[in-house]
């Protein structure tokens, strides 16, 4: 499934009832992510992490919901499972898991192709994760194999991205970029590592950041719009080609 696809409105049975997705989803943003099969050792673990770090999805206004090609029964005993594996998830188990034992919506979401879906090796490549926005089109779409599992802080810091540049929309996130946290809020109180390294005897005029908080500023936006929509300031990078389209701020 392509970027800026819209998700299917499709209908389900999951662990916690039947579901409709836009009625379910409200508008909230969403992580869907996919299984091949339940009692899988790596899938287990990826459910738990999840299931684990709900109250950051929650923080975030995301609602989380998983899917496995197998049968509703066997994703209840699973859950029992996950639960004494993870023993670190508080209450509940949070979130619903979509039964999908013929396969019918892996193919729909387009996680596999109609021609492969009983074939067991193929089966196996249902390891989607997708990030759906409020307005049900897909924003980010990973795609694990069977021997890798998924990074839980990663797809939370792709969400902080994905929201920030929603809101923000002259903005883009470099390689990794962090939202900062309580650093950044530190008006004043102290520099960066990273501009201490550079200059040490630097007056503390900025901002506190980590290293990987500045955002892009991106290039359509004119230079004389920079003070209205950055009044905190804009760092512009000096290139030895000469053009001038890095800029980035800290002003977010």
């Amino acid at each position: 499934m392509r970027l800026g696809a819209t998700i299917p409105n499709f209908k389900a049975e999951t662990t916690q009832g039947p579901i409709k997705f836009y009625e379910w989803l409200g508008d909230s943003w969403c992580v869907l992510f996919s299984h091949p099969a339940d009692f899988t050792p790596v899938c287990t673990t990826e459910l738990g992490r999840i299931a684990v770090h709900d109250h950051e999805f929650k923080k975030r206004g995301v609602k989380v919901i998983a899917h496995s090609c197998d049968k509703l029964k066997d994703h209840k005993d699973w859950v029992a499972d996950i639960k004494s594996y993870c023993l670190d998830i508080p209450g509940d188990f949070p979130y619903p898991i979509i039964g999908d034992e013929k396969r019918e919506l892996a193919v729909l979401l387009d996680m596999i192709d109609e021609d492969s879906k009983d074939d067991p090796e193929v089966a196996m490549t249902v390891r989607a994760l997708y990030i759906i926005g409020p307005d049900k089109k897909l924003k980010l779409s990973m795609q694990y194999p069977a021997s890798t599992g998924r990074n839980v802080d990663e797809i939370l810091r792709v969400i902080d991205s994905l929201q920030l540049t929603s809101r923000l929309k002259v903005i883009a996130t470099p390689a990794n970029w962090t939202d900062g946290g309580e650093a950044k809020e530190n008006d004043g109180d102290e520099v960066s590592r990273e501009e201490t390294a550079r200059n040490a005897k630097k007056e503390q005029k900025t901002a506190s950041v980590l290293p990987g908080t500045k955002v892009m500023i991106l290039p359509h936006v004119k230079d004389e719009d920079l003070p209205k929509l950055f009044p905190k300031g804009v760092e512009k990078i000096n290139m030895p080609s000469g053009i001038t389209y890095v800029r980035t701020t800290t002003d977010y």
